[in-house]
């Protein structure tokens, strides 16, 4: 438990960012996901989605939520999966 005012207001702040850093990885995954999808099923605009990802992935890394070398990686097997 904090004790201070300022240890209060940090312990809020954190579980704020936290809960913004979970939205963002998951709109990151879901992306991911429906780029998954769509390769498979041959179903909705590959290349849009495949941008979208990108993009999602890009702005984590930014913030820090995930590793610049883990986005790189995600990203080139994603376009790998897209072109083949």
């Amino acid at each position: 438990m904090a004790n201070s005012r300022q240890a209060t207001k940090r312990a809020r702040q954190n579980l704020t960012k936290a809960e913004n850093n979970n939205v963002q990885v998951t709109k990151m995954r879901t992306a991911i996901k429906k780029v998954h999808v769509a390769v498979e099923t041959g179903e909705g605009d590959k290349d849009a989605l495949f941008r979208e990802a990108m993009k999602q992935i890009d702005r984590s890394a930014t913030k820090g939520l995930i590793h610049n070398n883990k986005a790189n990686r995600d990203k080139a097997k994603l376009a790998k999966l897209v072109q083949a």
